[in-house]
Formats: structure tokens, C-alpha cells, sequence
């Protein structure tokens, strides 16, 4: 029962990325800026963040950051590659190949980093059903490209 939870949060969260793509697109039509529009976007996650983990009563201290390894810092420069791409990408490619195109990337990201086992709790290796799934993933882009 547990998964289906999780199954289901991270069909909900994924489902929510093409409405923030399109609500940080109209803020930066509105900014005439999509640049501060990501930067506003990521000031108000912050704040919603800082307010869910006070609320959870959520502890951290402050030697614990010292002990992050420094090279996990770049996922902060990655998110914001990311979302800066999709709001500049998803008026000229619209909702269904700008995420048509994440998920095939993510995918095959995915599938390396599984077949070499990195930052996997558990490698998985690439076969031909893996190599399937992405070739499927890839023709549907393809498909909603033409169509």
C-alpha cells in the first residue's frame, strides 16, 4: 500500500510541472522577463520550504552542512538550469514535447545512472526492455512533434 502512495505522489508532482511551466511563463510574460520570473519562482519555493520544514518541526544542525559533500551542492545550479529551460522552452515547444522531451532525457539519464550505478541506492543493468521503454518514450516526442 505504501507504494501505490508513492506511485501516486509522483504522478501527482509530475503532473504539476507543466502547470508551473505555464504559470512561470505567464509571470514572465507579465515581468517581461522569464529570468525573474524563475528567480521570483524559486524565492517563493523557498519560502513555502522554510515554512513546510518549520512546521514539521524539522531539525537540522548547523555542523551537519559543514558535512555535505561538496560536489552535492550543484543540485541547487541544476534545478535552476532546469526550470529556467522549461520556462524559456515551453512557449516555442508548447506543454507536450517541452515534457515529452524532459522524460525521454530523464529517462535515459536514469537508465545510465542505474547501469552504473551512480547516486542509485540500487543499480539496475540496461537491457533490452530498458532500451524499449526509451525508444518508445523517444517515438511518442517524435509522434507528438509531427501530429
Amino acid at each position: 500500500m505504501e507504494k501505490i502512495f508513492w506511485i501516486v505522489l509522483v504522478f501527482v508532482a509530475g503532473a504539476l510541472l507543466p502547470i508551473q511551466a505555464g504559470l512561470n511563463g505567464r509571470m514572465g510574460q507579465a515581468l517581461q522577463s522569464p529570468l525573474w520570473a524563475v528567480l521570483i519562482s524559486f524565492l517563493v519555493g523557498l519560502v513555502a520550504m522554510l515554512v513546510y520544514v518549520l512546521l514539521m518541526n524539522d531539525s537540522l544542525k548547523v555542523q551537519q552542512i559543514g558535512q555535505i559533500p561538496s560536489h552535492t551542492w550543484v543540485a541547487g545550479v541544476l534545478g535552476a538550469i532546469y526550470v529556467s529551460t522549461v520556462v524559456l522552452a515551453f512557449p516555442k515547444l508548447g506543454p507536450a514535447l517541452t515534457f515529452g522531451l524532459i522524460v525521454a532525457g530523464q529517462l535515459s539519464i536514469s537508465v545510465l545512472l542505474e547501469h552504473f550505478n551512480i547516486l542509485v541506492q540500487a543499480p539496475h543493468s540496461i537491457n533490452w526492455y530498458r532500451v524499449a521503454g526509451i525508444v518508445l518514450i523517444v517515438a511518442g516526442v517524435v509522434i507528438i512533434r509531427r501530429f
